[in-house]
């Protein structure tokens, strides 16, 4: 309840909003419990990023686990977008790494990393010759761009949109990342 109601601080008004004594009392709690739970705020904010982290590579990995073939990027995207933009996170591993904090320091994260790595991997070269694969190092780097891209446009893409001279930056984001997912997907496949 407590990192409920901390995440939906976060996407109401951002990583500012994230105040012990308000989120206590939004579960109807003391403040002290929140501090028995996570520390001090610092601790909640990275318990908050951690179970997004988690949630969103769960997420991945059961949709790729379910692909028979290359995945569709477009969906995955509006995922990963929704996780990053919708609900504030990518505001707040920002503010995380800026404020000299690691969100990805915890082994789940680099395993959930390293898995959906294995399995777009695996999707990639299936059915392929051994000297006709991708190397796992190619697949791995398509993986951190789709990544980095994301987490990009969720901070500064509406501006960017907006000075390239897109009037419409909602529909021209979906658009954007339609247009990647179709590049990424020629790129994995080949």
């Amino acid at each position: 309840m407590i990192l409920d109601a901390a995440e939906r601080r976060l996407r109401e008004a951002g990583p500012a909003s994230i105040r012990l004594q308000e989120v206590s009392a939004d579960v109807g709690i003391s403040h002290p419990a929140v501090l028995h739970h996570f520390g001090n705020r610092e601790g909640l904010i990275q318990a908050v990023v951690e179970r997004a982290v988690e949630r969103l590579q769960s997420d991945l990995l059961a949709t790729l686990a379910e692909t028979k073939d290359v995945p569709n990027g477009m969906a995955l995207f509006d995922r990963v977008f929704d996780v990053l933009y919708e609900r504030g996170h990518a505001r707040l591993i920002a503010w995380l790494v800026l404020s000299g904090y690691d969100p990805f320091d915890s082994e789940a994260s680099r395993a959930g990393w390293e898995k959906i790595a294995e399995i777009t991997h695996a999707l990639r070269t299936r059915g392929r010759k051994r000297g006709d694969a991708p190397s796992y190092r190619d697949t791995r780097f398509t993986v951190i761009l789709s990544a980095l891209t994301l987490f990009g446009q969720a901070i500064i893409g509406e501006p960017t949109l907006r000075v390239a001279g897109f009037g419409d930056r909602t529909r021209t984001g979906r658009e954007f990342r339609k247009w990647l997912a179709t590049l990424l997907a020629h790129h994995l496949e080949g």
